[in-house]
């Protein structure tokens, strides 16, 4: 396995080589109604949506990256949707993190040709998953940056250590102006933040500032989940955090149990933001936790 600990880079000519769900049954025919979309963002960066996290493509002259790969079951519409992009071999995979959502495909994408790029927390992750296929682990590693040259343009990776998980990156199209955030980014919803996997909120808070200072007004972001985002989206995630947690802090400090805050619940303006995965009643429990850990 390389292990880049500093920031380098590699062009694609050197990169060589061909959660809590339903039952399997229930699973595999759900994952077959899934429609899989491409949108086209700039020349040569695409968004992809399917089941699970989002996925974006970089098109190269010389071929392909994608940033993160969905679930196994539904591989196949993705490479088909990509093949009808373009025709360039598909040659890294690169990871934002370790969820399922997010690296379940990476063995099939490894048959077709990609080597997988990821932090290097993601590999231990992984391979402690008994339902990963090992198949698709992480072969180049890094610890902090990677920067990546393909075709003429810069990608740039990022980790953040204590953000959504231990091992999140964002992955920047610089000259694309075009960021894949990865799970630092649920639009207009209550964030999983995942404390079981090193996740914290003040970090996550952290990571989207640092990572929004670089970034233009009109930079389009791929968030981990949602649709096509901006600045300006990324700010109203992190304003209803501080503002939510604020919310919590009172409560505790009028003597209210955890139970008592779910009851309460979270001001009016809050009640848009729950969804499947996380509700209101989750994300209190999120915050109560993270500051009484």
């Amino acid at each position: 396995m390389s292990k880049m600990r500093t920031a380098l880079v590699l062009t694609l000519a050197m990169i060589t080589g061909t959660a809590l769900l339903a039952p399997a049954a229930q699973a595999q025919a759900t994952m077959a109604d899934v429609e899989v979309k491409a949108q086209q963002l700039s020349d040569k960066v695409y968004m992809v949506t399917g089941a699970g996290g989002n996925i974006g493509l970089f098109v190269g002259d010389d071929g392909v990256v994608m940033v993160d790969a969905q679930y196994a079951a539904i591989s196949d519409k993705i490479l088909a949707a990509l093949r009808d992009i373009t025709q360039q071999p598909l040659k890294l995979l690169v990871n934002t993190h370790h969820h399922r959502d997010h690296v379940d495909g990476n063995a099939n994408f490894v048959a077709a040709g990609a080597v997988v790029v990821a932090h290097e927390k993601v590999v231990p992750r992984v391979m402690n998953d008994e339902n990963f296929d090992p198949v698709g682990a992480p072969t180049i590693t890094f610890s902090d940056k990677l920067s990546l040259r393909v075709a003429g343009d810069m990608l740039q990776l990022q980790h953040f250590p204590t953000a959504h998980t231990d091992n999140d990156a964002v992955v920047w199209f610089a000259d694309e102006n075009v960021i894949h955030a990865g799970d630092l980014f649920f639009k207009d919803r209550f964030p999983f933040i995942d404390l079981n996997s090193g996740g914290t909120v003040q970090g996550y808070i952290d990571a989207i500032e640092h990572t929004m200072a670089m970034l233009a007004d009109d930079t389009q972001i791929i968030p981990g989940h949602g649709s096509l985002a901006n600045k300006a989206d990324w700010q109203r995630l992190v304003s209803m955090i501080v503002m939510t947690r604020e919310e919590v802090r009172l409560m505790m400090l009028d003597g209210l149990t955890v139970e008592q805050m779910v009851e309460q619940g979270l001001a009016e303006q809050w009640q848009d933001w729950s969804w499947g995965f996380i509700n209101e009643e989750r994300w209190i429990r999120t915050l109560y936790n993270d500051m009484t850990s």
